[in-house]
């Protein structure tokens, strides 16, 4: 899945119980496991100095600032959703929205680290990241990818709401 969804659908159950938004953060961490194991499309990671899965030391040059302004595009694509939806039509405390967004995303942000700096703490999380994520990727398929992780929110935010 990509960032945007991660945030915006942890925002979502962070929503649930905007007073306590520890338990959004972890709502939101979980989320994400769940998500990544349906079959979903996701833009590719083109510097090795990125990929969690190479784990190259850092290469300052194009590929890694393409892929930084897409990481980062994604992710703040997601906070402004968020917080479109959940701090400004539905007023869910700021803490709540921010609690579940980083709950949604620190999953993948933990899989750069553990690429960097393998940890064996965090190898635990990678395989268990690894393990529960999908095999059958649309990588060819973005349009259709695209579309489904836009279903799931809309379901994810429906559900919430409705709660």
């Amino acid at each position: 899945m990509i960032l945007t969804t991660h945030a915006i659908t942890g925002a979502a159950v962070a929503s649930l119980n905007p007073t306590r938004p520890i338990s959004g953060f972890f709502a939101g961490f979980v989320l994400h496991f769940i998500l990544d194991a349906i079959p979903h499309w996701d833009y590719k990671l083109r510097s090795g100095s990125i990929d969690p899965y190479v784990g190259s030391g850092f290469v300052f040059d194009r590929v890694f600032f393409t892929d930084i302004l897409r990481i980062g595009s994604d992710m703040a694509l997601g906070a402004v959703v968020s917080f479109a939806l959940f701090y400004f039509y539905w007023p869910i405390p700021v803490y709540a929205v921010l609690a579940g967004v980083f709950g949604g995303i620190l999953p993948d942000a933990l899989q750069f680290a553990y690429g960097r700096l393998r940890w064996k703490p965090l190898a635990l999380l990678q395989d268990f990241h690894f393990w529960i994520h999908t095999s059958r990727m649309l990588r060819n398929r973005p349009i259709l990818g695209i579309t489904i992780q836009a279903v799931l929110i809309a379901i994810i935010v429906f559900a919430v709401r409705l709660i």
